[in-house]
């Protein structure tokens, strides 16, 4: 009985097919990604892993303004109207190469104030060609597929960028002696730039040409920024630590705190695939307001907490077994899952009133609260990591995270207040 209730569940729920399409899709990417995570942490060791998460961290940050959120507007109009496709896709396309471009000038000027002198520039040079600009349309023609809820082709897209950078760790571990990061590096760009090319190919053959619409570009330009800030805020409290550790404490110190909130990211694997899953849906019950955005997360978000209070608790107990995996350089990595373990509750609160937030049209009130929590991350990450190394960093994360929690659901439920009661108009 219990096994026909999920097959009609299944077939008469797009939301539950497309949940279903996102955990196979981020359950396989993932799979991928530890068996190579796996091979280049035993192969660059705690300290060139450090490195290169370090770098990788840096840039995250800065990947959002590529597009300035364009991919999320592409969502929500498309979503809305169809027929938009063609110059939103053109749109996006072009609104992404010229701002990354910008964006790598930047990074390659002030990288040094960021990272270890150390760190070479060669490095700093491929990871932001690779993220910022591959990476980005990977997950722009990733996006053009969630505007119609097409999330099984979403998958693929990740799915295939993980694969093709497990195959250049494969030719990287066999055709380099020195194992630098450097050097792993020039095949992460490759398989992040054959992943580009295949993505933004299929999304032209099977949802339409590009075309360009300048008119269109000016007038989102306030609500793209909005996305962007809130993205790079994201990318601020999530991965700036990883960064700050390699200049504020050790190389060493990175890499294991970069391979214990590795495992965090690959536990919130089934939350993060409902929220990709649902993104769509909140604009369209954003047209009724907040009230019809929190109405929807509300259904979903005791599924998404337990599942987080659940998956912490299992982290806590099998994180012992991690050093075996990652061998003897990671032995403090069980000490750090530990202290991380809380997260993967407190993203899934957050996230669904974000998302509520954004599909009611108040993205700026969500950008506004999540830049205050990233700014207050970086101050206790410059006021822990000297004292206490990734100690610190793990309790700047836990307390940003559970102020984001506080602040983004408060600010959900004053504005939903004060706009039924039509003293507030919506903003973008």
């Amino acid at each position: 009985m219990q096994l026909k209730r999920l097959t009609d569940l299944f077939r008469n729920s797009l939301l539950a097919r497309n949940t279903f399409w996102m955990m196979v899709g981020h359950g396989l990417r993932l799979l991928v990604q530890a068996t190579y995570f796996v091979l280049i942490a035993r192969a660059l060791g705690a300290e060139g892993l450090g490195a290169f998460m370090g770098v990788v961290a840096l840039v995250n940050i800065a990947s959002p303004f590529a597009g300035l959120g364009i991919g999320n507007l592409l969502i929500k109009n498309v979503s809305r109207d169809a027929s938009l496709l063609a110059c939103c896709w053109g749109n996006a396309l072009l609104v992404t190469f010229v701002t990354a471009s910008v964006l790598f000038v930047l990074v390659m000027v002030f990288w040094k104030l960021a990272l270890a002198a150390s760190i070479p520039g060669s490095l700093v040079f491929v990871v932001a060609i690779s993220d910022l600009f591959f990476g980005r349309l990977v997950d722009i023609s990733g996006q053009a597929y969630m505007a119609f809820q097409r999330l099984g082709r979403t998958a693929q897209f990740q799915v295939m960028l993980s694969l093709l950078r497990f195959a250049a760790a494969l030719v990287f571990l066999t055709l380099s002696h020195d194992h630098r990061p450097v050097d792993w590096s020039l095949y992460y760009l490759g398989g992040t730039a054959i992943s580009a090319v295949v993505a933004v190919s299929m999304v032209s053959r099977e949802l339409g040409s590009p075309k360009l619409a300048l008119e269109r570009i000016r007038p989102e330009l306030k609500e793209g920024f909005y996305f962007a800030i809130g993205m790079s805020a994201q990318g601020i409290y999530n991965d700036i630590d990883k960064t700050m550790l390699v200049r504020l404490s050790s190389l060493s110190a990175a890499g294991i705190y970069a391979a214990a909130y590795r495992l965090i990211d690959v536990a919130f694997l089934p939350v993060r695939s409902l929220l990709w899953a649902s993104y769509a849906r909140f604009f369209q019950h954003g047209v009724a307001g907040l009230r019809g955005t929190l109405s929807f997360a509300k259904r979903l978000l005791p599924v998404a907490g337990g599942y987080g209070l659940a998956v912490g608790a299992g982290l806590f107990i099998v994180a012992p077994l991690v050093p075996l995996v990652l061998g003897a350089d990671y032995g403090e990595t069980v000490e750090a899952i530990r202290w991380l373990a809380l997260l993967p509750f407190l993203k899934a609160m957050h996230d669904f009133a974000a998302d509520s937030l954004t599909g009611a049209g108040f993205q700026g009130a969500r950008s506004c609260m999540q830049v205050l929590v990233a700014v207050a991350n970086i101050g206790l990450n410059f006021w822990l990591i000297p004292l206490y190394s990734w100690r610190g960093a793990a309790w700047a994360s836990l307390f940003s995270d559970g102020l984001l929690t506080v602040a983004l659901w408060v600010t959900a439920w004053w504005l939903d207040r004060r706009t039924q009661g039509g003293q507030l108009a919506r903003v973008a």
